[in-house]
């Protein structure tokens, strides 16, 4: 997606064609990361987002650009120096790209600092927290265009009908893919209930209605597991899957985001306890609900509280706490945070090899999450300690930008 913008921003994509199995390199230029700079050498060492190492050789002919993200053309490109790129730099080297496709000497090159991209980004996300909706389709009415999805709050699980149009931007995760930004443009056609979606839009005078501009979905496969083995140098985790008692692997790459639920948060309530809650019931023998419900929670709109407008999802009207939303405020932690024995919940995109899950996002600590979650077992039935992940409405597997 990167390469798209950037390669599309200078209106390189009908002009220019990938050359071999990298999109970042083509015959006439290459897109990266700056990796290394040896000015002695006169040489950058890109990496593209596939990961091909490419060598760019500079010249006294060699031009440098820099150019805002967003920017269309290079009219508002400023004149900079090899002096001002820096490692963590994107870059696209102009050039005639060698036939193995790793060195271009370069008449040209562009870059986007690395400052500027991480500024475009926390823009991004912070719009699509505030604009955004992310919820799992229930039913799609193709005659209308009508998506309906279910989100969670804390007073539980929330209808909101996407009506989408031929003005809707709509992409879709591919299989095995992590990254937001590599979502390809997809229909209306290809959603199916059970889909994660997320979508960026305006909320309406109807609170259980949403108008969106951009609609990001995909197929992804939630498992809860314990942790049995630990690979950091490989970047997988083995687990034991709750429910089907089978062993999985799950590939942690660049881009996943690990983090861990604070067993504390368990001290404050269960998410579906309260009286009438979803999967939940009043406590035994009537009373009042259990400390910590929905009911006797506040409704103001501090973090994360809700969906779009604040407290209680789309239009703002009081409806509790939003679960996934808070779920991507905890802290992010590394592979080597991750312990043997952790109980872990991780959502992947449906790949190939059902017993190997690429991670988009992973959960540790989730055994107080998974409690909190979980309906309350029938008489004489036997706890399921992964009940709580079939109708919870967690859907964590879209990321943000």
């Amino acid at each position: 997606m990167r390469t798209f913008l950037f390669a599309a921003a200078l209106g390189l994509i009908t002009l220019l064609a990938p050359q071999g199995g990298d999109p970042n390199i083509t015959a006439k230029h290459a897109i990266g990361e700056i990796k290394t700079i040896d000015a002695a050498a006169k040489q950058l060492t890109i990496k593209t987002d596939a990961g091909s190492m490419v060598t760019v050789s500079l010249s006294d002919k060699t031009t440098y650009k820099k150019l805002a993200p967003g920017e269309q053309t290079l009219t508002n490109a400023t004149d900079v120096a090899v002096t001002d790129l820096a490692e963590g730099d994107r870059v696209m080297a102009r050039g005639t790209v060698s036939e193995d496709r790793k060195s271009v000497p370069a008449s040209m090159v562009i870059v986007m600092t690395k400052g500027d991209l991480a500024k475009k980004a926390d823009a991004e996300r912070a719009e699509w927290r505030r604009r955004g909706i992310l919820g799992v389709i229930t039913s799609l009415k193709p005659d209308t265009k009508e998506i309906t999805i279910t989100h969670r709050t804390m007073a539980g699980n929330q209808s909101v009908v996407i009506p989408v149009s031929d003005k809707t931007e709509m992409r879709r995760y591919a299989p095995d893919s992590i990254k937001f930004g590599d979502a390809k443009p997809s229909s209306f056609s290809e959603l199916k209930v059970g889909d994660q979606l997320r979508a960026l839009g305006d909320r309406t005078e109807d609170p259980l209605r949403f108008n969106p501009e951009k609609v990001v979905t995909g197929s992804f496969r939630t498992v809860g597991g314990v942790v049995t083995a630990i690979d950091a140098a490989t970047g997988e985790i083995k687990i034991n899957e709750l429910e089907k008692k089978t062993p999985l692997t799950i590939i942690i790459k660049q881009d996943a985001v690990l983090r861990r639920f604070p067993a504390e948060m368990g001290m404050m309530g269960g998410f579906n306890r309260g009286a009438g809650g979803p999967g939940g019931a009043a406590p035994a023998g009537g009373g009042q609900p259990a400390q910590g419900n929905a009911q006797q929670r506040p409704q103001g709109g501090g973090p994360g509280a809700g969906g779009p407008g604040g407290p209680g999802g789309p239009g703002g009207r009081p409806g509790g706490f939003n679960i996934n939303d808070m779920l991507e405020r905890l802290p992010t932690i590394a592979i080597a945070d991750v312990k043997v024995g952790d109980t872990i919940i991780v959502s992947s995109t449906q790949g190939v090899d059902p017993t190997r899950l690429t991670a988009i996002s992973l959960v540790a600590g989730a055994d107080t999450l998974l409690a909190m979650l979980a309906p309350r077992p029938q008489a004489g039935q036997a706890p399921n300690p992964a009940a709580g992940l079939g109708g919870s409405g967690i859907s964590f597997g879209i990321g943000l930008p």
